[in-house]
């Protein structure tokens, strides 16, 4: 028989015994941040937390069960029949669980690639910084923007200031970089020559 479950005190007991068929070292807590409808958490044995929600007073016999972690990709949920603990349990088991493995692995993925642009990023952006002593460093996402300044004035000379400029832009993966020079004709043009030559060497 199909439990209909209508205030909070019923979700409460209900996510209880499905803690329970779920195994000896579930248990329940309470659901914060949660604002559509009413819900209770349950976390498993194995850490991995569940969100049991009743999210529409017109139908107190459905449920959504989503999958919570911490990493950055959506959390996977079903949708079940309020029907008994036992059968929401096996629903979890049997639909929830793979999904929520398949999400976690995807995240651990995303996760290795992320770390490994970001140490490639970062070792050709101490690189460019080395060579360009005095630059300032700024993090984008995804990227980072490194920028050389130079006033090209005398110390105790007046006047407009005269500034020579680099910015480069390290790319996602650390693979690319592009460069923008500005400054005196002069000075673009013998870093310009510069590159050159190391090109060629």
């Amino acid at each position: 028989m199909t439990r209909e479950l209508t205030t909070q005190e019923q979700v409460d007991a209900f996510a209880a015994e499905v803690a329970r068929e779920l195994g000896t070292h579930c248990r329940t807590a309470k659901l914060t941040g949660y604002v559509r409808g009413m819900g209770r958490l349950i976390i498993d044995g194995e850490g991995r937390a569940l969100r049991l929600c009743q999210p529409d007073d017109r139908r107190p016999d459905r449920l959504k069960i989503h999958a919570t972690d911490e990493t950055k990709m959506i959390a996977p949920s079903i949708g079940v029949t309020a029907s008994s603990a036992r059968h929401v349990a096996r629903e979890i088991t049997r639909r929830l669980y793979p999904l929520h493995a398949e999400a976690a692995q995807q995240a651990a993925e995303l996760a290795a690639r992320q770390e490994a642009e970001e140490s490639s990023r970062r070792a050709v952006t101490e690189a460019v910084a080395a060579a360009l002593p005095g630059a300032r460093v700024d993090e984008q996402y995804r990227r980072t923007r490194i920028i050389w300044q130079h006033d090209t004035r005398p110390p105790d000379e007046r006047g407009p200031v005269q500034v020579d400029s680099v910015t480069v832009v390290v790319g996602p993966s650390g693979e690319g970089a592009q460069a923008e020079v500005s400054g005196r004709p002069s000075s673009v043009i013998s870093m310009l020559t510069a590159f050159t030559q190391a090109v060629r060497e």
